[in-house]
């Protein structure tokens, strides 16, 4: 895996031994068997991504309380997604569209069943003031694509 920070963005990769189709559904489809259960804004029994642009990434609580933190920007499958990141700088809900930033996923076919999977979070500083925090914070998040690599290869 790598990673790297620039300014207003961070980008991360990973390499997995599984066909596009398969990391697009584990990433996609199966997000919260690999997704850090202490990376939500509250207790969180699964996530549920609406497979469309338009849908969103949504979070269901232990309680059946649902939070949509983020918007479907564009739905490829099997070689690319991205999604808003509709949190502040707070880690509230953001809902001034203009205020999130974006995370674009890609996955790349190497060999039939060898895929990099790269990972652009950008635009951070439309967050505001503060955005570095958002930035870091995201940077070392980011880190969990190896908990999505064991997933994705039923490690």
């Amino acid at each position: 895996m790598s990673s790297n920070v620039t300014e207003t963005s961070v980008k991360s990769s990973v390499v997995v031994e599984v066909p596009a189709a398969r990391a697009f559904e584990v990433f996609t489809g199966e997000m919260d068997s690999w997704w850090n259960p202490e990376h939500h804004l509250f207790e969180v029994e699964r996530m549920i991504v609406e497979p469309r642009v338009g849908g969103g990434i949504i979070d269901v609580g232990v309680d059946g309380t649902r939070l949509q933190w983020s918007r479907v920007l564009a739905y490829e499958p099997p070689h690319r997604f991205v999604f808003s990141w509709d949190i502040s700088v707070e880690w509230q809900i953001e809902t001034d569209h203009a205020k999130t930033s974006e995370v674009e996923v890609r996955f790349v076919a190497e060999a039939p069943s060898r895929t990099r999977v790269e990972l652009e979070h950008r635009h951070l500083d439309r967050h505001g003031e503060g955005w570095e925090s958002m930035r870091d914070s995201v940077g070392s998040g980011w880190a969990n694509l190896e908990d999505f690599a064991r997933v994705a290869e039923g490690r």
